[in-house]
């Protein structure tokens, strides 16, 4: 065994935990996430695989204090709080993701890359997020 399992393979580049795969338009060039078979901005469908930048700047976050509606997989006391935002990624698309931080360190502009993390409390199953990155933060 390889290890945990993505959440949707769809997500990733080839199944890569480490690239986002998102589309573009080879008309007008708009990128989008996740894949689109058609373009949000001229309706066209000539429509290319592409991999987002790894890397990206805090857009708007919020934390997130209360546990989702169900099915969500931890309800009760086991919830744990957690940050939720959007990260412009080089200005190309801006994605909304899961951020993983301490409290109080978040801002926005701050320089963040793609990680994954666990989607199901056994960790079986991860998914992709950005946290800070620590190299371009100090």
């Amino acid at each position: 065994m390889s290890g945990p399992r993505l959440v949707d393979t769809s997500l990733f580049v080839d199944g890569d935990a480490l690239a986002l795969a998102g589309s573009r338009c080879r008309t007008c060039a708009t990128v989008a996430f996740p894949r689109q078979s058609s373009c949000s901005r001229c309706a066209g469908v000539d429509i290319e695989p592409y991999a987002l930048p790894t890397a990206g700047t805090i857009w708007a976050f919020t934390e997130q204090l209360f546990p989702p509606k169900p099915p969500y997989a931890v309800q009760g006391a086991e919830f744990r709080p957690y940050y939720v935002g959007y990260v412009d990624l080089a200005g190309e698309v801006i994605v909304e993701s899961r951020i993983v931080a301490t409290a109080g360190t978040l801002r926005i502009g701050q320089p963040v890359r793609l990680v994954t993390e666990a989607f199901t409390p056994a960790g079986d199953v991860v998914t992709y997020a950005f946290t800070p990155d620590e190299e371009t933060t100090r």
